[in-house]
Parts: structure tokens; C-alpha cells; sequence
């Protein structure tokens, strides 16, 4: 163990043991240098059987964590490798566990439901990166509550990044209890429905108390510990703790959705809402006893909805605050949510205003779109009743988050609105064209590699090189644009650079893949000149970015290829 006073790697001095495990101490300690405190995980090799084993285990955690960064995740910032010792530095979380706080009894429901939204939102996270991440260990005692309320999400041995061809790839991993039927063996992948489950164990026990890996060892509908709390927070964790995955939520986007909205879902909200319907059907009865009062009431109505709707834009075209803009067209929405003038100025003209697309603004969209305005019904399926203009709107969008999502796109996230457009028999054809493009590389970030029950890949490596090589083969800068050229040719040396192994396993030799290098540096000569990277931000990072990938492809490919004559096996 290191000592207490003692100095690691000539800054860091350790203060105190503040945690052990089956495997590590945690101690903290200080950078004097720096005055900041940190919390330092140490491995040692005569502390645990399989050394290498656990050590290959924290060098993935850490390599995780290195990607990450979120208000709910901590940070890593130094790893310090020897013989005998193996040290992770990392962000020291002034809080306890909420396994702490279930020593004394069950949590406030508010409490529990704020902290879930949050832990939703960090899953979210998760589950979006380009590479998805799955956590596979939510319970309370890897959640951290800070004094100002934030929890954070800690320990990430467990987690691993989403690879779609191995469809049983979980045997025993997580904790009994917390964890879903998929993570011990034989019964299929884990996948974002795995960490819903988790979450939905997880807040079970925090509302009721009640742990599930102790007896009685099941789940039960939260009332029956406690008639109090709220029904829609029962129906909620029930459907997260589903034994079948295709019954949970399907994503966090859903389960967010449903958390922020729980108590809509309470039987007392029902039944206000059926009574309202009761309201209104005797309104409609009375309107054909009285026919021609109602066609004349009907005649007000629609002229003081469409009255509404336009103060409603006009006022949000006023506002100076985003803020407030977006409130208002939310507003307008809710007066007519099939009409997509709202919906159309609220992404161009508020949302996009900076050509960038953040995670909060992401989120208001979806608020707005999930919203049920008048308790049955989201607002998207009336907007979805109205095509032509949905399908703008869904064309804009999914190019505003394959390009703009946090000004890096994300093509997880733009799938759904990219497939909505290229299904389309109403827009241009070259916006077609162009939804079709980015779409098909976006349904490869989730399609790539993955088994049918029958055991065959529905799009195999093979399939993937193919269809890159049809997405460039044209001159996409005469038939769209040379943004979308640029995209694309960086698509392909992307992945030349990172799946040439899964290429060359293929039969794709090496000679190919160097032509296609090869031609994308002559396409670059021929279309983008000096004009178009002195004028436009966007070409000149776009082409630094091909550039960059194209010299990483080659290297790539010396290595892959050098290895195999060498009787070796050199990943990328």
C-alpha cells in the first residue's frame, strides 16, 4: 500500500485512505503544486489474483473515461504504469454513495426521480457517443451524491463500447439484483436496454428500500411498500425492469421523456383527463343538437386558433433571448401542433441561428416534439399528418445533427430524421439524394456487424466497403455540394484508418484499399483550391480533417499489412 505523507511520481502526495475494494484502495491526495485534490485507485500486483487481468480491466476503464466528458462522469487525468503498481489519478467527488444514504431507510420520491433524470441524461450520453458506450453496473453504491445535489456516475469496469456482431457477449458481468437477464450468459447482447433495466432496479430500491438482490428477490409494483408514491413512477420502473428488452423502453430518450412527465402518468392525472374527455363529449353532443351554433362555433374557433398561432410566432420572432423565443413557438405549437411555420422558424431562425446544434437545444426540440398538449397525443404524430412539411423539417434537422450536433454532428442521433427524408415523395430530388447519402453511413454506425437470429450478419464489413466506395465514386461535388463531398471521402479514410483489420478479413486486399487512397487525393487536387479554403471555415477544417485521416489510413495499412509478413497482428 502507499503511504500515508509519502509522494507519487514527484506531485501527487497522498493525504488518506478513503475507500477499498475486493481489488484497489482509493486514497486521496494532493498536487501541491497545483492545490487541487485528487483520488488515486491503486492496483497492486501482489494485492490481487490475475494482476494482468484486472490491470487490462482499468487500463479499458480508464481509456473509457479518457473519451468522456460530462457534468455527471468524472474525469481522468494521469495513469501512472510500474512493475509492481498500477495507479489511476482522477477527479477526488466530495460526496457519499447513495448506498450511504439507504442505510437510513428509503429516499424521498422527488429526490429519487431528480437524481434518475440525471443519471438518464449521463446514460443518454453514453449511448450516443459514436461509439456506444454501455455502462452494465447501475446501483446505488456506484452513484455519488455531491452536496449540491449532483450525482456522478463512478466505477466503469463493467462498461464496454457497443459492438453489435457479438450477440452473446455478457457471461456473469454486474451485480445480481440490479443486473438484466441478458448479462448472464446465453441470453442474448446487452445493449442501452440493459442500462435501463439497471437504473429501474436501481431506483427501486432507492423509493421503496427494498434491495433487490436480497429477499424476496423480485421486483414488485412500488404502492404495495408504499400506497404514497406515485403511480406513474411504478409504471415506469416496471417497464424498465421488463424481463424481455423489447418491452422496456427502448431508449433514454423515452425513459427521459417519461421521468420528466411521471406524474402525468398517475392514476389520479387519468382520471382528471378522462373526466375532461367526459367535458368535451357532452360539448360535442350538445354541438349537434345544435348544428348551426356549432358551425358557427367551430368558424370562431379555427379563426381564434389561427389568431393565437401567428401572436404566438410573432411574439417569438421579437424576443432577443433564445430562451424565451423558444418558449414562445412552443406555445404556438401547442395551439396547432400540425402546422409546421413553428416548427420550420424555430430551427432556422432560433436553433441554428449559430450553425450549431447543441445538447440543450437538441433537448427543447425533443421536449417540444414529445409533448402532449392536450394529454393524449405528441405533437410530432399531429406534425407527421401534415408531410410535406414534416419532411422538411425532418430533412433540416437530420443534416443539422449529422453536421452541426454540438459542431461536431452525430450520426447515432440523425438517423431517424435522415430516414424520414430519403422515405420522402415530397421534397427535392436532390435533398433526397443527399438524405439517402448520409443516411445509409448513418445506419451503418448501428447496423455494421449485426447477427439475425439465424446467425447471418445483415450488413457484413464486405457490404460496408462496397457501399463507401458507391458514395464516392460520383462527383458528389458537382451533385450536391463539396461539403458533402468532403464528408464522405473522410467517411471512407476514416474507416479505412480504423476497420482496415475488418477490411483485410473481408478478402479486401491492400492494393484496393491504397487506390482508394489514391483517388481521394486526386479528387481533393482537382476540386478544392485555394479559393475554397480561404473562403469558407468549414472547407478548410473539412479538408485538414480528410488530409489528416488519409496519411493515418496509410499508416493504418503499413501496419496491418507489415504485420501479417511479419507473422504478427498490429491493430490500427
Amino acid at each position: 500500500m502507499l503511504e500515508i505523507g509519502s509522494l507519487v511520481d514527484g506531485k501527487y502526495k497522498i493525504l488518506n485512505i478513503i475507500g477499498t475494494g475486493g481489488m484497489s484502495t482509493v486514497y486521496l491526495a494532493m498536487n501541491e503544486r497545483a492545490n487541487k485534490q485528487w483520488a488515486i485507485k491503486e492496483i497492486r500486483k501482489d494485492g490481487v489474483q490475475n494482476y494482468e487481468v484486472v490491470k487490462q480491466g482499468m487500463i479499458m476503464e480508464t481509456n473509457l473515461l479518457k473519451q468522456l466528458k460530462h457534468p455527471n462522469l468524472p474525469s481522468i487525468v494521469d495513469v501512472i504504469d510500474n512493475d509492481d503498481i498500477f495507479l489511476i489519478v482522477m477527479d477526488y467527488i466530495e460526496g457519499v454513495p447513495l448506498s450511504r444514504l439507504l442505510e437510513e431507510g428509503k429516499q424521498p420520491q422527488e429526490k429519487v426521480v431528480d437524481w434518475a433524470i440525471q443519471l438518464c441524461s449521463v446514460l443518454l450520453y453514453l449511448h450516443t457517443r459514436e461509439t456506444p458506450i454501455i455502462y452494465r453496473d447501475m446501483k446505488p453504491s456506484n452513484v455519488m451524491l455531491k452536496p449540491d445535489g449532483t450525482v456522478v456516475l463512478i466505477d466503469f469496469g463493467t462498461a464496454r463500447t457497443f459492438k453489435r456482431k457479438n450477440v452473446e457477449d455478457t457471461t456473469c458481468l454486474g451485480t445480481v439484483g440490479y443486473a438484466a437477464p441478458e448479462q448472464f450468459g446465453g441470453r442474448g447482447q446487452s445493449d442501452e436496454r440493459t442500462d435501463i433495466y439497471c437504473l429501474g432496479a436501481t431506483l427501486y430500491h432507492l423509493v421503496t428500500g427494498h434491495n433487490p438482490s436480497e429477499p424476496p428477490y423480485e421486483i414488485y409494483p412500488i404502492t404495495e411498500w408504499d400506497p404514497f408514491l406515485s403511480t406513474g413512477l411504478e409504471s415506469i420502473i416496471l417497464k424498465c425492469t421488463r424481463q424481455s428488452p423489447d418491452e422496456r423502453y427502448q431508449n433514454c430518450d423515452e425513459l427521459l421523456f417519461a421521468l420528466e412527465h411521471y406524474r402525468e402518468l398517475d392514476v389520479e392525472y387519468k382520471k382528471r383527463q378522462n373526466l375532461k374527455l367526459a367535458v368535451f363529449a357532452g360539448s360535442v353532443l350538445l354541438t349537434l343538437v345544435f348544428g348551426g351554433l356549432a358551425f358557427w362555433a367551430d368558424f370562431q374557433y379555427k379563426k381564434a386558433v389561427t389568431s393565437n398561432y401567428e401572436y404566438y410566432v410573432q411574439r417569438a420572432q421579437s424576443e432577443l433571448e433564445e430562451e424565451d423565443a423558444i418558449a414562445q413557438y412552443k406555445n404556438a405549437i401547442g395551439v396547432n401542433p400540425a402546422k409546421g411555420e413553428a416548427y420550420q422558424k424555430l430551427l432556422e431562425e432560433v436553433i441554428l441561428n449559430d450553425d450549431i446544434l447543441s445538447e440543450e437545444e437538441a433537448y427543447a426540440i425533443r421536449d417540444i416534439l414529445n409533448d402532449t398538449s392536450d394529454g393524449s397525443r405528441r405533437n410530432e404524430e399531429y406534425f407527421m399528418e401534415n408531410p410535406i412539411e414534416y419532411e422538411n423539417f425532418a430533412y433540416k434537422l437530420g443534416v443539422a445533427y449529422f453536421y452541426n450536433y454540438e459542431d461536431k454532428g452525430n450520426k447515432t442521433l440523425a438517423k431517424k430524421w435522415l430516414e424520414a427524408a430519403a422515405a420522402s415523395e415530397n421534397l427535392e430530388t436532390s435533398q433526397i439524394e443527399r438524405a439517402k447519402c448520409l443516411g445509409r453511413i448513418a445506419a451503418y454506425y448501428s447496423k455494421i456487424g449485426v447477427e439475425s437470429k439465424s446467425g447471418d450478419a445483415s450488413v457484413s464489413y464486405l457490404d460496408y466497403w462496397n457501399d463507401l466506395k458507391e458514395l464516392t465514386k460520383d462527383d458528389l461535388a458537382e451533385k450536391d455540394n463539396l461539403t458533402t463531398a468532403l464528408i464522405m471521402h473522410k467517411e471512407l479514410a476514416y474507416q479505412i484508418y480504423t476497420n482496415c483489420i475488418h477490411f483485410k478479413e473481408e478478402g479486401i486486399e491492400r492494393k484496393e484499399m491504397e487506390s482508394q487512397i489514391a483517388a481521394m487525393e486526386n479528387w481533393v487536387a482537382a476540386n478544392v483550391g485555394p479559393a475554397d479554403v480561404e473562403g469558407n471555415e468549414r472547407i478548410r477544417l473539412l479538408n485538414d480533417e480528410l488530409a489528416s485521416y488519409l496519411d493515418l489510413a496509410k499508416d493504418a495499412l503499413n501496419a496491418a499489412f507489415t504485420a501479417e509478413e511479419e507473422g504478427e497482428e498490429t491493430l490500427p
